[in-house]
């Protein structure tokens, strides 16, 4: 997933409090079961995600999914000598921001590793500052193929990124065999100009060609404007058997409900970035027959992905994993793995940040998304991906394929 519009809180610092495990709350954050006190040395995991406005469902998801994986840590003290921390960082889905509070993060002599961004957008001006420092950071959300192979598709830009999600090259390419198969032939593509929507519309646009499907109409949308009739007006006569959104779910619900309601009554397809509760909710009861792609298959198909929710739902956050949950659990205990390593015999933990880097290269566990490992440009070699379509007001898994 990539560039989201979200309304502007200001860049704020939100350090998760963690207190004794089966503490409560403080704050916005979670207890995380961290258990300073004695001699014990504390390593900080950060969170960077937009916490606040239009995507913190999906933010909050991410956050709290890192403070339980740091929370079951500390309560199994899985690393000797060392109690974790998390803390958490809004970036409010915009690039400017999500630099500022990288900044912030990375001048924590105690932050290791990073869990984050959501956005695409945001990750290419943060990855250059966790760089620079050594910090491990890991997506659960980035699917922007460029972040770990480059303009080129050949060479990987930063070494310490990771990340647990597949790619909008697998979640286009999936997007356009599934609408064939559902028999829609011709398309409208519109997207929001931003990394993620541009780049998923070009690889959904390349397959779905590929494939035999034509595309009658291609426009695009500001994502801070709410009125889409002009685009609808634009896209309705070229009459598209769907459309195709690159964007979240803030403007795709709006404009799945105005498509219909100005007579474009064909199904509106996005990718993971519209995958939430929130656009059904924003789409209305027209949304029934639209239909999403998202990374993964459904959390709840795996053993792992079950005990991973009730261990959630135990814990009593209190907004939902969301989508990005299970990897950003991962992503968190791949990095409490490679601290398992790193932090054996370190000083500090500014001083094992580079090892941090070297270790979670060489992670490999079953997770909740299942075997939990990178390849050479930091990229999990899980490549699943699961088609949606609303059903009585609700998502509901239609298909999963591995797509590597």
């Amino acid at each position: 997933m990539a560039q989201r519009s979200v309304m502007t809180v200001g860049a704020s610092l939100l350090v998760a409090s963690l207190a004794l495990a089966g503490c409560g709350t403080r704050g916005e954050n979670e207890d995380t079961g961290s258990t300073t006190g004695g001699d014990a040395k504390v390593a900080k995991i950060g969170v960077i995600a937009p916490l606040s406005g239009d995507l913190s469902a999906l933010g909050k998801g991410i956050q709290h999914s890192v403070e339980l994986a740091v929370k079951q840590a500390n309560e199994s003290k899985a690393i000797e000598g060392w109690t974790l921390e998390v803390e958490a960082v809004d970036d409010e889905g915009k690039a400017d921001v999500g630099k500022n509070g990288a900044t912030k993060l990375a001048s924590d002599d105690e932050v290791v590793g990073v869990v984050g961004n959501l956005n695409s957008s945001v990750s290419q001006q943060t990855q250059p500052v966790f760089a620079a420092a050594n910090i491990t950071q890991i997506s659960p959300a980035n699917t922007g193929p460029s972040l770990t192979r480059g303009a080129d598709g050949n060479a990987r830009p930063y070494k310490t990124f990771f990340r647990t999600c597949t790619t909008d090259i697998a979640q286009g390419g999936f997007a356009a065999k599934f609408l064939i198969e559902q028999g829609i032939k011709t398309v409208a593509t519109i997207h929001d100009k931003k990394t993620y929507g541009q780049g998923l519309v070009q690889y959904f646009t390349e397959a779905y060609k590929a494939a035999g499907g034509t595309v009658v109409a291609a426009e695009t949308i500001n994502p801070d404007e709410s009125n889409y009739a002009p685009v609808v007006s634009k896209v309705a006569p070229s009459k598209p058997g769907a459309v195709y959104y690159g964007g979240e779910y803030p403007q795709a619900g709006p404009l799945s409900k105005q498509m219909k309601a100005g007579g474009l009554n064909v199904p509106l397809m996005g990718g993971d970035g519209i995958f939430d509760p929130k656009y059904i909710e924003l789409a209305g009861s027209t949304s029934n027959g639209d239909l999403a792609t998202s990374v993964g298959e459904p959390t709840e198909n795996s053993d792992a992905g079950k005990k991973f929710l009730a261990d959630y739902e135990a814990a009593k956050y209190a907004e939902p994993a969301a989508a990005y949950g299970g990897y950003s659990y991962d992503a968190a205990n791949a990095i409490i793995e490679a601290l398992k390593v790193s932090l054996k015999d370190a000083d500090d933990a500014k001083s094992a940040r580079q090892a941090t880097v070297d270790a979670v290269g060489k992670v490999s566990f079953d997770g909740v998304t299942g075997k939990v490992s990178f390849d050479e440009f930091g990229d999990t070699l899980v490549k699943v991906i699961t088609g949606y379509k609303v059903e009585g007001g609700k998502w509901v898994s239609v298909k999963s394929e591995n797509v590597s």
